[in-house]
């Protein structure tokens, strides 16, 4: 029975003993009568004592189960802008976080002076193993790493501890992103100046090697580049054999040479032996490529780097020379044989 019943039983017992002895002043009860009501209001607050606690019953042997835990102590701590290391040499990431812990008990004779200090080099050493096995350029991912692999409470080395951390920010020193920037943009640059010159390479080598071989060669491109217009054709033959000739540096054969004649403009002969860069002239003549045209530029610069790759340096220098073909220039899309798109 707990105290408020106690007090609440003695309380009821007396108000019933003053209305009894009322009663019995009224009603002028005999003298057993006086004493048989003494007996009664005595043992009345005991009866109901010892009814209660037969009632209540004993207390169970795993009642301390139930009973509430003790509050675990909690410290935090905060901690900005620490150095940790990265993969790469000198570049470091930058943490900042809220170190927490609890103590785990005592430990003899060793007190802890300064659990904060402790708690911190803990959250450091777990998150320096991680850091510096990764990419400074990633810094936000792994900073999403972190949040995940210090939010558990463990014990620190001592055994005093158990610490977290939470409030994670990571991210590089401002000079340090923007050099990883750059280096991002050199890289992709370096790339597509790869991939194009590959692209050039590889039609230099289809120019050279199986469209400008020879005559034949030349003619089954041409044919196939004016859509099997053979009039067309046959009426470049004549140009054709010319830049095929200027292409691989040697005199147009003897079988060839009356193409070299049209209906309108019959050819007059050299005052001096043709050279390749007289044939390439006839051939942009022929073709109607002006010194204004764009694709004039384009066709002698390609045709220049096709005769290098067979060591004739003098005559591409004197194709160079004589149109004089800027430094950079846009190939006109119909002169290009039919390759994909390539990034520039």
């Amino acid at each position: 029975m707990t105290t408020g019943r106690k007090t609440t039983t003695i309380f009821l017992t007396v108000l019933c003993a003053l209305m009894l002895t009322i009663l019995g002043l009224v009603q002028e009860w005999p003298t057993w009568a006086w004493a048989t009501l003494a007996l009664a209001i005595a043992g009345a607050p005991a009866a109901a004592f010892k009814i209660s606690t037969m009632r209540r019953g004993s207390l169970p042997a795993d009642f301390t189960n139930f009973l509430p835990a003790a509050p675990i102590e909690r410290r935090e701590h905060h901690v900005s802008h620490v150095a940790l290391p990265s993969q790469w040499a000198d570049y470091d990431f930058v943490f900042s976080a809220t170190v927490r812990w609890h103590p785990l008990g005592t430990h003899g004779d060793e007190p802890v002076l300064n659990p904060a200090g402790l708690a911190v080099e803990a959250v450091l050493d777990r998150a320096r193993t991680i850091t510096e096995q990764r990419e400074p350029g990633r810094a936000s991912l792994v900073q999403h790493e972190l949040s995940g692999a210090l939010s558990r409470m463990r014990p620190d080395h001592t055994g005093h501890l158990q610490v977290m951390a939470e409030n994670i920010t990571l991210t590089l020193h401002e000079p340090d992103q923007e050099r990883l920037t750059k280096l991002a943009e050199v890289r992709k640059d370096k790339a597509v100046w790869e991939h194009q010159r590959k692209y050039e390479q590889s039609k230099r080598e289809y120019l050279g090697e199986d469209v400008l071989k020879d005559t034949g060669s030349a003619v089954v491109w041409w044919l196939a580049k004016n859509d099997n217009h053979i009039e067309k054709t046959v009426a470049d033959l004549g140009l054709l054999a010319q830049l095929t000739s200027a292409a691989n540096d040697t005199d147009i054969p003897a079988r060839l040479q009356n193409l070299l004649s049209t209906p309108s403009e019959p050819s007059t002969p050299f005052e001096r032996e043709p050279t390749a860069a007289d044939h390439f002239e006839a051939f942009l003549t022929g073709m109607g490529f002006t010194s204004e045209d764009d694709r004039r530029q384009m066709l002698t610069k390609q045709i220049a780097d096709i005769i290098r790759t067979q060591d004739k340096h003098e005559t591409a220098d004197e194709l160079l020379r004589r149109y004089d073909p800027p430094a950079a220039f846009t190939a006109h899309p119909d002169d290009q044989p039919e390759e994909p798109e390539h990034p520039r």
